[in-house]
């Protein structure tokens, strides 16, 4: 592969030919703001926040855009791209609800973060959207007065799901995220699998199930595998007070990345659910009791050897489940032939 000279911040860097100068400098350890872009997703250079300084160039390029090209001299945060990346803030929040004291996305909102980082504030200066919020389905919060229009749910619905549910309507400042016919997402062809949600870099999109349970960092993060199926994606359960209060995904997931599926994202309702059972319970005198897991494990082997010792072991059989791990599969199955005697197994997922 043809390998690309060109120069960051007065730094010599050789990188493959097409990469684009945001990555370059990333892989220089210089840190480019960006809000559209993402390394899952098409580019659109849409926010303008990544803009360079590039010799001979006349104008500010987006970084995300922006190939490199041999004997190239950028530069990521001289005084002309520290003054516009401020100008395109301070017109972002323009028009932005000043309501970060009340915002789930607080502290986790990449917008806050760069305003922060720029030293801008909001100003009382441009017309604010006044669009109803939709929260009508008991998953996804849709508060399109703090979207951005930096497309991002748009294209990883279109390019990663493959659904198309939502895109660009409307035109100027009237521009927002809708569905086909502008109808809510329950009415729509949505599945919920909440990549959406995963990609916004503000509180447009959030969790129902999570709003105002807590901010992010009082949270736990815990890393597990998702029980619904055999497919073994992985996420973050996030942890308040020793509860489980929703579930987020993250790139670096080996499986599924940010992806999940209804189930995974927002199935999490069970864990503390009252009617959830904590301990065995054994049939006494017509009626379920609670039992200790000794006497549960000792009845269980006391009818298996009866009806073994009966009928053989191949009146007995078992079936797995996706849900359990490979390992708790392979259990069941030396259970059934080691200890049943028999063949007698089988699995949801077979098929």
């Amino acid at each position: 592969m043809q390998e690309i000279n060109l120069t960051i911040n007065g730094r010599q860097v050789t990188v493959p030919a097409g990469t684009t100068v945001l990555k370059a400098a990333e892989l220089c350890g210089f840190q480019i703001p960006t809000l559209c872009h993402d390394e899952e997703l098409s580019n659109p250079g849409a926010c303008r926040l990544c803009v360079v300084e590039i010799k001979n160039m006349r104008n500010l390029p987006a970084s995300c855009v922006t190939a490199v090209s041999e004997g190239m001299e950028v530069q990521t945060h001289s005084p002309a791209v520290m003054e516009a990346r401020k100008t395109i803030l301070e017109l972002l929040l323009a028009n932005h609800p000043n309501d970060c004291l009340t915002c789930s996305k607080s502290g986790n909102c990449r917008l806050q973060g760069y305003a922060y980082e720029y030293g801008v504030r909001f100003k009382e200066l441009g017309e604010k959207h006044q669009y109803p919020i939709d929260d009508g389905n008991p998953l996804i919060i849709r508060d399109y007065n703090k979207c951005i229009l930096c497309g991002k749910c748009v294209r990883v619905c279109e390019e990663v799901q493959g659904r198309s549910i939502i895109d660009f309507s409307k035109r100027g400042f009237n521009t927002k995220i809708a569905t086909a016919m502008d109808l809510p997402l329950e009415d729509s062809n949505c599945v919920f699998c909440g990549s959406c949600v995963a990609v916004c870099p503000v509180g447009a999109l959030t969790e129902k199930k999570m709003a105002g349970q807590g901010r992010k960092w009082e949270m736990g993060k815990v890393r597990t595998t998702c029980p619904y199926c055999g497919t073994g994606c992985t996420f973050e359960l996030n942890v308040k007070d020793g509860q489980v209060i929703g579930v987020t995904s993250f790139p670096e997931a080996e499986v599924n990345g940010r992806a999940l599926c209804v189930k995974g994202r927002f199935g999490t309702g069970f864990v503390h659910h009252p009617d959830r059972l904590t301990q065995p319970l054994i049939k006494k005198n017509g009626e379920f009791v609670p039992a200790s897991w000794d006497e549960a494990l000792s009845l269980i082997a006391e009818k298996f050897s009866a009806v073994k010792a009966e009928s053989g072991g191949d009146s007995l059989a078992v079936l797995s489940s996706a849900r359990c791990t490979n390992e708790e599969n392979y259990l069941a199955n030396k259970l059934a032939r080691t200890v049943f005697g028999t063949n007698n197994i089988d699995h949801c997922a077979r098929l």
